[in-house]
């Protein structure tokens, strides 16, 4: 294909993308194990009309040009820094996702060490964010085993840090199983060896602070606990905000100069960066900005409950069909579960739930399914149940495991 010699009209345009969604699945149908975050259409407007409010605008130039969009952001800040008990002098950084947050605190903590051969400690259900940023930054990578319960084994993780560790990782929660990690006893090991300790909060930090409130009893897990240095939230995971919306909070806002760069070693003046990006998408801080206004603390409890309920109605589901369990540490949105039927394939199963439309979520080796559950999942449920159901008897009569290669 190359550019046209002439421009086509929109409305062609319009209907040959709407074609070519054709063969992908449907997550406003609630079809989809993961990628997608989605409450209504209601909330799905704000979304819309508050990104185009700041479609043009680029937030690089929010210190002169765009003095709205420093404080759309300052605001975006100081609203997750409140929910996650964040102390007086607290800061953070909009960022376009969990993985430019994660690379921005393992930035950070590498700077303020100033090691020659700096190396992580991480339990092993950690997002692999941590080895892509750290195949950036020149760290070493150590990867702990969890224990039965998947959360992370913290006297493993103390035998194995060295003079050169620069930084411990926990998950809250992870997200092969949801389950959180013990932050508390993460925090007194990273303040003894006087460590940079990370939470990883993309799935749980726009979601944890709302199920405590309907009374799941949650670990500590944020600035409340002594030693977390930083924490990566997603909004656009439970925040609900439009994609490219991310945070990196910091237990002191002096410690962002860690991550900051700035030159002027070009004839155009100085730069001044506090991410890994450029050009950054006005409309991205607007839409989550409006959309923590309009649901506030009663919407995001509601969305909590709705993500529950379907939780323990496919639990039940699922528990409900002979060879099948649910893994129970997790107490989040995300959803495991696994044969227990040696006649049982999981491959099997994955691809007759595929033949009738559902992206599954499949962990590696065939060992599980794996949902992380939204509020639509709450509508779809009985509908993926029966599915399920049908799945698991084509199943055992040995139908096609042509999806077996499908891990997302």
């Amino acid at each position: 294909m190359k550019l046209p010699d002439r421009g086509r009209p929109w409305p062609e345009l319009a209907a040959e993308l709407q074609a070519a969604k054709a063969r992908d699945y449907s997550w406003r149908q609630g079809r989809m194990a993961v990628y997608f975050y989605y409450l209504d259409a209601a909330l799905e407007q704000v979304q819309k009309d508050a990104y185009l409010a700041y479609f043009t605008e680029n937030n690089l130039g929010q210190g002169r040009a765009f003095p709205s969009l420093a404080k759309l952001e300052g605001e975006v800040v100081a609203m997750a820094l409140s929910l996650m008990a964040a102390p007086q002098g607290a800061g953070g950084t909009f960022t376009s996702g969990g993985s430019e947050s994660i690379f921005l605190a393992m930035l950070a903590a590498r700077e303020k060490a100033g090691r020659d051969r700096p190396n992580i400690v991480i339990p092993a259900t950690a997002h692999l964010t941590f080895d892509r940023a750290a195949w950036y930054l020149g760290l070493e990578v150590r990867r702990v085993p969890v224990t039965a319960d998947f959360e992370a084994d913290v006297p493993a993780m103390a035998a194995a840090m060295d003079a050169d560790t620069i930084a411990l990782v926990g998950s809250a929660p992870n997200y092969p199983y949801g389950a959180i990690d013990p932050i508390a006893a993460l925090g007194a090991l990273a303040t003894q060896r006087g460590v940079w300790l990370h939470v990883d909060a993309c799935v749980g930090g726009f979601l944890s602070p709302f199920l405590t409130r309907l009374g799941h009893n949650l670990p500590a897990w944020d600035f409340s606990v002594p030693g977390v240095t930083s924490i990566s939230a997603d909004i656009h995971k439970h925040g609900m905000a439009a994609k490219g919306a991310s945070l990196l909070l910091v237990r002191e806002e002096a410690l962002r100069r860690f991550h900051r760069f700035e030159s002027a070693a070009w004839d155009r003046g100085p730069y001044v960066a506090f991410t890994a990006q450029g050009t950054r998408p006005g409309g991205a801080v607007a839409s989550a900005w409006a959309v923590m206004n309009y649901l506030g603390m009663e919407g995001y409890t509601e969305a909590a409950r709705r993500i529950m309920d379907a939780k323990a109605r496919m639990a039940a589901g699922v528990e409900a069909i002979p060879g099948l369990e649910v893994l129970r540490p997790s107490p989040h949105a995300i959803f495991i579960y696994r044969p227990t039927d040696p006649a049982l394939e999981m491959g099997r199963i994955a691809a007759a739930m595929d033949r009738r439309g559902w992206l599954q979520g499949q962990m590696a080796g065939g060992r599980g399914m794996h949902h992380h559950l939204n509020p639509l999942h709450a509508q779809v449920a009985d509908a993926y149940l029966a599915d399920l159901r049908q799945a698991v008897a084509e199943a055992r009569a040995g139908g096609d495991s042509q999806a077996v290669g499908r891990v997302y």
